[in-house]
C-alpha cells in the first residue's frame, strides 16, 4: 500500500525517532542494571533520577511520587487495588464511571469479588459525570474515587478539578487515568487535587511497555510487586531503562510543543468534523463538543457497520477504529457508546479518529473526500436503510 494515513492514535503512537535516538545507548553501550555499584551502573541510575524528575515536574509533583510500571493498565490496576487493599479498615466502597477503560472497570469487578462494594456512576449523552450525584454517592464507608480524565473513545474531558475538590472534602482518595489526556493537555495534581495519576508512555510516542503511576506523598497503598527495594521499595523488578530515558525524552518534547500541538491538532479535528457532520446525512458526534480532546474525533453514522467502515477506510490507506468491538472478536458494542444512551445499532456504527501533531491538512482533506462515498456505498447495501427511505418518501 502506497499511502497511508494513520489516525489512531489512541491506540498507540509511532515512536518519536528523538526518543529512539535517545534510548539506544541504553539497550547497548549503557546496558548496565541500576541497582550495580560500579560507576558504569549508577550513572544509569543517576539518568533514572534525571527521567523521573523530568516527568514529575511536567505534573507539579515530586520525583519521590513518580513510581515507574510496565503501562497504564498496571497503573489502574496497582491504584485501585492497592488503595482499597491498604484501606479496608476504614471502609470497602469504591465509586467510578461507567465509561472508564476496562483496567478500571476490570479492577473495580476484581474487587467486587472479594467483597467490595462498588458504584458505577451514569454519564449524560455528552460522557460527562455529574458531580452533584458523584458527590451525593460517597459514603463515610468511600475510600477511593476514580474518574478518567478524558474517554479515550469518544475524547470527553471531565471535570476533575470539582471531583477532586469534592473528594478531598469528604476526606476520600481520587484516581485519575490520565492515559489519553497525558503530554496532550495540561495537568498539575496538585491544583487539580490528583492522589494519584496513572499514565501509559506508548500513548505520546514512547515505547509500549512503559508507563507510572503517580502516588501523592502520605497515601496510604500496598505494594504493587514484592522482591527487591526498586521504585522506593514499592515496585519490585528491574528497571526497564531504555523505556523509562525514552519515555522521559517524549513527555519533554510533548510538553515543549503542546501548545502547538493543541492549536494544530484542534484546528484539523474540526476541520474534520464540520465536513463529515456537513457532508454525511444522519451522522453525529459522540462526545462533547468543546470539552473535547484536541486529536479526538468520533462520529456514529446511522445504518453502517463499524467494522466494514473500517475495512473500507484501510483500502484506501486510513487506519482508525471504531466503536463497535467486532475486530476484537466480541459482537457487543462500546460500553461507551452504549453508556451515553446510543442504543446498540447505532453503536455499532461509529468511527474514531484520533490525529496527532504529525497529521497534516491534506490527510484530513483525503479523509473527508473519500468518507462519504464509502458511507454511501454501506448504506446502499442496508436493507435497514433501504427502509428508511422509502418510508420516509
Amino acid at each position: 500500500m502506497s499511502k497511508l494515513i494513520y489516525m489512531d492514535n489512541a491506540a498507540t503512537t509511532f515512536v518519536d525517532k528523538r526518543v529512539f535516538d535517545a534510548m539506544t545507548p541504553y539497550l547497548t553501550d549503557r546496558c548496565f542494571n541500576p541497582s550495580s555499584i560500579y560507576d558504569g551502573a549508577q550513572d544509569v541510575h543517576a539518568d533514572l533520577d534525571n527521567a523521573r524528575d523530568t516527568i514529575a515536574k511536567t505534573i507539579g509533583a515530586t520525583s519521590k511520587e513518580i513510581f515507574f510500571t510496565s503501562c497504564g493498565t498496571e497503573s489502574d490496576n496497582w491504584a485501585i487495588k492497592g488503595i482499597a487493599h491498604a484501606n479496608a479498615e476504614k471502609g470497602k466502597h469504591l465509586i467510578t464511571s461507567k465509561i472508564e477503560h476496562h483496567a478500571v472497570l476490570h479492577s473495580m469487578d476484581a474487587l467486587k469479588k472479594e467483597g467490595y462494594d462498588i458504584t458505577f456512576l451514569d454519564v449524560d449523552e455528552n460522557g460527562l459525570v455529574d458531580i452533584k450525584k458523584l458527590e451525593e454517592a460517597i459514603r463515610p464507608d468511600t475510600i477511593l474515587v476514580s474518574i478518567m480524565f478524558a474517554n479515550n473513545e469518544i475524547g470527553t474531558i471531565e471535570p476533575i478539578k470539582e471531583i477532586g475538590e469534592i473528594c478531598h472534602k469528604h476526606n476520600v482518595y481520587f484516581h485519575v487515568d490520565a492515559v489519553q489526556a497525558y503530554a496532550h493537555i495540561p495537568i498539575n495534581v496538585k491544583d487539580l487535587n490528583i492522589d494519584l495519576l496513572s499514565v501509559s508512555g506508548h500513548k505520546f510516542n514512547a515505547m509500549k511497555g512503559t508507563g507510572f503511576l503517580y502516588i501523592k506523598k502520605g497515601t496510604k497503598i500496598i505494594n504493587y510487586m514484592d522482591g527487591g527495594a526498586q521504585e522506593f521499595k514499592k515496585r519490585a523488578g528491574t528497571e526497564n531503562v531504555a523505556g523509562i530515558i525514552g519515555m522521559a525524552k517524549a513527555t519533554e518534547i510533548a510538553h515543549n510543543e503542546m501548545n502547538k500541538r493543541i492549536e494544530e491538532e484542534t484546528k484539523i479535528r474540526d476541520y474534520i468534523i464540520d465536513r463529515i457532520l456537513k457532508e454525511i446525512p444522519y451522522s453525529k458526534l459522540n462526545g462533547d463538543r468543546v470539552k473535547r480532546l484536541p486529536n479526538n474525533i468520533n462520529i456514529g453514522f446511522e445504518f453502517v457497520e463499524g467494522e466494514s467502515l473500517l475495512l473500507s477506510l484501510n483500502d484506501i490507506g486510513v487506519c482508525a477504529s471504531s466503536g463497535s468491538a467486532c475486530t476484537s472478536g466480541s459482537l457487543d458494542p462500546s460500553h461507551v457508546l452504549l453508556a451515553i444512551g446510543l442504543p446498540h445499532e447505532k453503536a455499532h456504527g461509529s468511527l474514531r479518529l484520533t490525529i496527532s501533531h504529525e497529521t497534516s491538512m491534506d490527510d484530513a482533506k483525503y479523509v473527508c473526500d473519500n468518507l462519504p462515498p464509502i458511507v454511501e456505498r454501506l448504506r446502499s447495501m442496508s436493507p435497514l436503510y433501504e427502509d428508511f427511505i422509502k418510508n420516509k418518501k
